[in-house]
């Protein structure tokens, strides 16, 4: 269950926006968090890039400094139009993660931020498939999302964080092995890095 925190940071841009920059801080600025899943994979001006659950384009404005391919996609249609707003230069479809409406292979590269956590188990294996379905082969699927730490020291303030603003499911996500679970759609290649005192990790994996 979400205390009243979690839906008035959705209602008040500003509140979410407040929040991610304090966060980030942790591993050098929002910029530097941003681009912490992308670090290491070559993409030009025709790479076709699907910004998995865009939120209000946070990490899409971002991605179309790299692509003129880019299409962010949300289940919120409030997201949508404030991420159309921000990141005009982006495509954008309301549709669920669970159910991308596009073609096999259709994307060189899946990119989603903290936004696994969020979804409920069966809820996320089958987003994992469809990530797969759509990659080109060779495709990669590249991630950060919140991990359990690995330095006690990061746990309070981890934990503060999800009692105040996150559901049930981000504490599962804590207890989930996000590369066996990858694995098992077919991936291959699965690359883990953790950032934070392992409170965050991110992950890259080759279709």
């Amino acid at each position: 269950m979400a205390t009243f925190l979690r839906p008035l940071s959705y209602q008040y841009p500003w509140l979410y926006n407040t929040i991610s920059r304090l966060s980030s801080l942790v591993v050098g600025g929002e910029k530097k968090f941003r681009s912490l899943s992308l670090e290491g994979i070559k993409i030009d001006r025709d790479t076709k890039i699907l910004d998995l659950c865009c939120g209000n384009g946070q990490t899409t404005q971002f991605l179309v400094e790299q692509s003129s391919q880019v299409t962010g996609l949300d289940a919120s249609p409030t997201a949508i139009e404030r991420a159309k707003n921000i990141v005009p230069d982006a495509n954008y479809v309301e549709a669920l993660a669970e159910k991308i409406p596009f073609c096999e292979e259709e994307f060189d590269l899946v990119h989603s931020s903290v936004a696994l956590h969020e979804m409920e188990t069966e809820q996320l294996k089958a987003i994992l498939k469809e990530v797969y379905r759509v990659l080109k082969p060779d495709g990669i699927f590249a991630f950060i999302d919140l991990h359990k730490p690995t330095n006690i020291l990061f746990w309070p303030s981890l934990t503060t964080f999800m009692w105040l603003f996150e559901t049930e499911t981000a504490w599962k996500l804590l207890e989930t092995d996000l590369v066996n679970e990858l694995k098992k759609v077919g991936f291959s290649d699965c690359q883990k890095r953790l950032y934070a005192g392992g409170s965050l990790q991110v992950i890259q994996a080759k279709k």
